[in-house]
């Protein structure tokens, strides 16, 4: 089927190719036109424009049995797959016509700008009758409202150990980085080496990593402050505070990202892979199970 053709083009097809499909699974011409509810001459008409259309015969005919051609074999394949995937993206207008009710949704502000705006975009077109909340809040907490079941789902960091209730989808990778304040006050570092003042979060994957390349290291860090949320890291480093370590992500939206610098010799932590998460029994109500399925297809 071409893409100009319209709506009702289209359903034509699918009835002739589904015509031809009894007709080659039953090989009797007028037993088809039964199960069809179509007249044999109409039936036969059906045929000959299919045959028309793809320039070889489908079937061979005599007296007493009909047989598919080799054309007619490899057209039976498409049509089957064809008809299948017709009478899907049938069902799933109906499942999105249906679904209606609330869904809660809890990012990061990096996350609101950097990777939903086109997801939530098309699924307030998909599903306008869900009533959609958003909160925002620190990265570190995102797990922890989706376990405890006041949000819906959530943009996350994959933990290292993800919990078994836990449903994951990636949606992006970005590096963790060293970060330092470009103010005059603050002495530039080269190479970090775990001594300097840091400003770290509170809790969450950034970490876990950075506490564990410590530990490795046998250093015990000078932790001039603790914050919550990647944001609020970048703009202590920035008034000064010490070094930080933060997605790369989100310093490339923060609004600080002139007024720190990246360290460049610095330990390589795990790349900081963030996506969509939501608990299995969340997944199980229609509207939370609509976006999860339009973000994987958007993947």
């Amino acid at each position: 089927m071409h893409a100009a053709q319209t709506g009702a083009e289209q359903q034509m097809d699918i009835q002739a190719l589904e015509t031809f499909i009894k007709t080659a699974d039953v090989l009797h011409f007028g037993r088809a036109s039964r199960a069809c509810n179509l007249s044999p001459s109409a039936l036969t008409r059906t045929i000959q424009r299919l045959e028309e259309e793809i320039g070889h015969p489908l079937f061979l005919r005599d007296n007493r049995s009909v047989a598919l051609t080799e054309a007619g074999n490899r057209l039976l394949h498409y049509a089957r797959k064809s008809v299948q995937e017709w009478n899907d993206f049938q069902q799933e207008l109906s499942a999105e016509e249906s679904v209606s009710g609330s869904i809660s949704l809890y990012a990061s502000i990096t996350a609101v700008y950097s990777l939903l705006p086109e997801l939530l975009e098309a699924y307030r077109l998909a599903f306008p009758e869900v009533h959609l909340g958003l909160r925002t809040g620190a990265a570190e907490r995102a797990i922890e409202q989706v376990m405890s079941g006041e949000i819906d789902l959530a943009v996350a960091a994959l933990p290292d150990r993800k919990p078994q209730r836990l449903e994951f989808m990636p949606l992006a990778e970005t590096p963790l980085v060293f970060i330092q304040p470009k103010s005059p006050g603050f002495p530039k570092v080269g190479s970090f080496q775990g001594l300097e003042p840091l400003v770290l979060p509170q809790s969450g994957t950034a970490r876990n990593r950075l506490d564990q390349w410590l530990r490795q290291e046998n250093i015990t860090p000078d932790i001039a402050l603790e914050v919550s949320g990647n944001e609020a890291l970048i703009a202590m480093v920035r008034l000064g505070t010490g070094i930080g370590v933060v997605p790369k992500l989100a310093l490339e939206r923060s609004p600080f990202r002139d007024e720190v610098s990246i360290i460049r010799k610095a330990p390589k932590l795990e790349p900081y892979v963030v996506g969509l998460c939501s608990s299995k029994r969340n997944l199980e109500r229609p509207p939370v199970k609509a976006m999860w399925d339009l973000a994987k297809r958007r993947i």
